[in-house]
C-alpha cells in the first residue's frame, strides 16, 4: 500500500536536498552518459562511420569527459565510504573535496581536449 502524499510538481522541483541530493542525480546521468558513450563507441568498432565522426566532435567529447569523469570521481567517493563506515559521519566533507578533485581534473582534461580542437 503507498502512502497519499499530495505533493505538487512545483514542491517537488523546489527540493533543496543540497549536495547529497545533487550528486546522486549527477551520478545517475553520469551512468546514462557512459552507457550512451560505449554504445557509439561499440558501434563505432564495428564500423559504422557515423559514430565514428560524432566521436571525433570536441563537442561530443566535452559532454561525455565531463559527465563520465563525474560519475567516476563520485564512484571512487561512493567505495571508499562504502569500505570504510566510520567515515559516513563525514560524508558532506567527503563530498567536498570531491567537488575540488573534480573541477581540478575537469578543468585540465577540458583544456586538453579544447586544445587539441582548437589546433593548439
Amino acid at each position: 500500500m503507498g502512502s497519499d502524499r499530495n505533493i505538487s510538481l512545483s514542491a517537488a522541483l523546489g527540493y533543496k536536498g543540497d549536495g547529497p541530493f545533487l550528486t546522486y542525480i549527477l551520478h545517475r546521468i553520469g551512468g546514462s552518459a557512459l552507457f550512451i558513450f560505449f554504445t557509439i563507441y561499440i558501434l563505432s568498432l564495428l564500423g559504422a562511420e557515423s559514430m565514428h565522426t560524432l566521436m571525433g566532435n570536441w563537442v561530443f567529447q566535452v559532454v561525455f569527459l565531463v559527465f563520465g569523469l563525474f560519475h567516476a570521481i563520485n564512484g571512487l567517493r561512493i567505495t571508499i565510504l562504502d569500505l570504510w563506515p566510520k567515515l559516513i559521519e563525514h560524508y558532506r566533507a567527503a563530498i567536498n573535496i570531491e567537488w575540488a578533485a573534480y573541477i581540478l581534473v575537469v578543468a585540465f582534461a577540458l583544456f586538453i581536449v579544447l586544445r587539441n580542437a582548437f589546433g593548439g
